[in-house]
């Protein structure tokens, strides 16, 4: 199969994640890699289970890649947080650097990450957010200092709480650190919230790398049939209209619920 004929009108990467054939991750490179322009790689690394690629599947992403125009984005497995006490680097911290140095060769066009999304709540008081903020900005810095200069980091908003959060610790961060961080603006998050869509991006694009696009229908990261076609035409109106020269991530985890997706962009377009 060829790539769907409308994504090359678009001024953005349109991808979509490593799970949509039930299979591991190089068989569904494969499946997408002449569908999209864009594969997300959801990564894993807990004690029962680790994806991280190895030299040879490495290898053979990259003649994927080269073969394909395809590039790679990388969701790190855990939320970006301190230990306890501050002081030394989490399990989450030592598995993303892990996960970074790992799929280095594949030159990741970001690696997005959420942060520690168990501190941050929907309506912090002032002394909360400014507690959250403060450690969450500290974990960040720590992991910008040991990354190469070259790595792009875009952090997620998640449904748990309000993006805003997102945009203080990013304006809290140093200018080094503020140079190789980037928005990961999850638009399905911010359905399920309730939120007008299109003039946070308005507000926000200038910042983003990478936008996470999914429907809400039992719950999130289903299918765009599940979006109403003039919200969603809105949408990708407004990402085109301002030029948009990232990767959109069609974050959806099935066959069904991928082609349905494209087919409900090919309607909007």
């Amino acid at each position: 199969m060829t790539r769907y004929p409308f994504i090359d009108r678009l001024p953005f990467r349109l991808g979509t994640s490593s799970y949509i054939i039930p299979a591991d991750i190089l068989p569904n490179v494969h499946f997408l890699a002449e569908r999209v322009w864009d594969v997300e790689l959801v990564l894993f690394d807990v004690d029962e289970y680790c994806n991280i690629p190895d030299a040879a599947q490495l290898a053979e992403l990259n003649q994927i890649a080269a073969a394909s125009q395809l590039s790679y984005t990388v969701h790190l497995p855990l939320d970006l947080k301190l230990s306890e006490d501050g002081e030394q680097l989490d399990v989450s911290m030592e598995k993303a650097l892990k996960v970074i140095q790992a799929v280095s060769p594949l030159r990741p066009f970001s690696y997005t990450l959420h942060l520690d999304s168990h501190s941050i709540q929907m309506n912090p008081t002032a002394a909360e957010a400014e507690s959250s903020v403060v450690r969450c900005t500290a974990a960040l810095e720590q992991l910008v200092s040991r990354v190469p200069a070259d790595v792009n980091l875009s952090v997620e908003n998640l449904e748990s709480y309000p993006p805003e959060m997102n945009y203080r610790v990013l304006d809290a961060l140093s200018p080094r650190a503020r140079a190789q961080c980037s928005d990961c603006i999850d638009i399905g998050h911010l359905w399920l919230q309730g939120r007008e869509v299109v003039p946070l991006l308005r507000d926000r694009l200038r910042y983003a790398s990478v936008i996470h696009l999914h429907g809400i229908g039992s719950r999130d990261h289903q299918s765009l049939s599940h979006v109403e076609l003039a919200e969603l035409k809105r949408v990708l109106d407004c990402l085109i209209a301002e030029r948009f020269a990232g990767v959109v991530t069609l974050e959806v985890f099935s066959q069904e619920d991928f082609e349905s997706s494209m087919e409900r962009i090919a309607e909007c377009l």
